[in-house]
């Protein structure tokens, strides 16, 4: 009996978090309890007693000015390590598919807050002891991955998100130095599907990255490449165009698995 008692429990829990993540309007905004309450069909001290135990737990938490609730951070950090995790199995033939080709070290990346996280990589057979960069962050400005990462966002959340002090310190030699420069960046991104870097996060060091695309079209990783500009900056525009095939393929496969 206990048992259904918690089944039941945990599935008036998601209806609730359902109707915060979806809402009225469909866009998720801060909902009150007697709203909440009149959407699942509950009495509002069960709702508003249910919706504390949730915020304790970060899977939601409360509009200080409206008062209203929303789906929490915690339920974005659970649901963003799935979606990596599923990222990470599924992207793997094609990073070594890239690096099969380029014979240089080929990195998943997504964006966390200001930095660009690093969730899978494949090196080169050549790379005997070559950096592990799973876990390993870097600021988004000056890498190409980043750029492609927020080559989606609108031009008011790119100047929000890179500040002229931001953007100047992100990098050994910061090319961009203006949410402008960086505007305009993003345009050729967009225009020739890829992105590149020369020595400007680390002095001799190139890079080139791809968007991954999930089902509804947005951005949620890059397949990135870095390496030595010795090796790789005679042919770093090859390697970009590669890699837009390799994402491309990658994103396919997402979108049929949905």
């Amino acid at each position: 009996m206990a048992t259904r008692v918690n089944a039941a429990g945990l599935r008036r829990d998601f209806e609730i978090l359902d109707v915060l993540a979806h809402g009225p309007s469909g866009r998720g905004e801060p909902m009150g309890v007697s709203k909440v309450a009149q959407l699942v069909g509950r009495e509002k001290s069960q709702v508003s007693r249910a919706l504390s135990s949730l915020a304790e737990e970060g899977l939601v938490e409360r509009d200080e000015q409206t008062l209203g609730y929303r789906v929490g951070w915690r339920l974005f950090a659970l649901a963003a390590r799935t979606l990596e995790s599923r990222l990470v199995t599924i992207a793997t033939p094609y990073l070594r598919g890239v690096v099969a080709r380029v014979q240089e070290t080929t990195v998943l990346c997504v964006l966390r807050g200001n930095d660009v996280l690093t969730i899978a990589s494949e090196t080169p057979s050549h790379a005997f002891r070559g950096v592990g960069w799973e876990g390993v962050a870097v600021p988004a400005a000056a890498t190409s991955a980043g750029r492609v990462l927020v080559s989606d966002w609108d031009t008011d959340a790119v100047r929000a998100f890179f500040t002229a002090e931001k953007l100047a310190t992100a990098g050994a030699h910061p090319r961009i130095q203006h949410p402008d420069q960086l505007l305009s960046e993003i345009d050729g991104i967009r225009t020739r599907g890829y992105a590149m870097v020369d020595e400007e996060f680390e002095h001799g060091v190139v890079g080139c990255s791809a968007p991954v695309r999930d089902f509804n079209g947005r951005i949620v990783a890059a397949i990135n490449i870095t390496a030595p500009k010795a090796r790789l900056g005679d042919r770093l525009e090859a390697a970009g165009r590669f890699v837009v095939g390799a994402a491309q393929q990658l994103t396919q496969r997402l979108v049929s698995e949905g």
